[in-house]
């Protein structure tokens, strides 16, 4: 009699361990096909070509995704890169980070390694990265001098950075502590190190929002 109630506890206790995953498991699917709709309604206005263009990626290379959250960018910079390059998605938010690295599991994106950041540190290594690219970051970084100065040593020599941040005046700005204009931002970015290649006031004009703008640069 006693071997029976064990076998029964042991089997309830199995029939909810397999409930609870279950669940889980259709919650983060669930997750995962909302977080596709709305990033697919994010493509239609982002303008990722040509930012994706402007890092100059290619197979073997190794690009920092600074502020990446649950991997936009990300993904789409992994099969730029290939096998034997590396997307290094770095996020101050842990649990951004692990549902990105769900994301990767789901997609085999192997290359992508995720690196939880510190507010005045990405905590990149030296010398280490080809290109950077912060979208929609800037505006939330409470010192961007440190955090510029950190990503021109993480890059190698001419490694490029690509910034797009929406203007100030805008609602993706109403929270934020720094409203960076085009002009303060570049001025920045070259008392960083780096050379401005390009700049775009109005690189993306959403309806009923700020404009975006878009620096290129690349380290000396």
């Amino acid at each position: 009699m006693a071997r029976d109630h064990v076998r029964i506890g042991a089997f309830v206790a199995a029939a909810l361990l397999g409930a609870t995953l279950l669940g889980a498991l259709y919650q983060g699917l669930d997750a995962l096909h909302r977080l596709e709709v709305v990033e697919a309604e994010r493509d239609r206005w982002q303008n990722v070509a040509p930012i994706l263009q402007a890092l100059d990626l290619e197979e073997g290379k190794v690009v920092v995704d600074l502020g990446c959250g649950v991997g936009y960018f990300a993904l789409k910079l992994s099969p730029l890169v290939g096998r034997s390059g590396k997307v290094v998605a770095v996020d101050l938010r842990n649990d951004a980070l692990r549902f990105l690295r769900l994301r990767a599991w789901v997609g085999g994106r192997r290359n992508i390694v995720t690196v939880v950041a510190r507010a005045d540190d990405p905590r990149v290594d030296a010398d280490t990265a080809d290109a950077v690219l912060m979208a929609n970051t800037y505006h939330e970084l409470a010192d961007p001098a440190t955090i510029l100065a950190h990503l021109c040593r993480a890059l190698r020599r001419g490694g490029r950075l690509v910034i797009v941040d929406p203007g100030p005046g805008g609602a993706e700005a109403a929270n934020a502590e720094h409203h960076e204009t085009l002009a303060s931002a570049e001025l920045q970015v070259r008392r960083a190190g780096f050379e401005v290649s390009s700049r775009q006031g109005s690189f993306i004009e959403p309806g009923g929002a700020s404009a975006w703008w878009l620096i290129v640069a690349r380290k000396r």
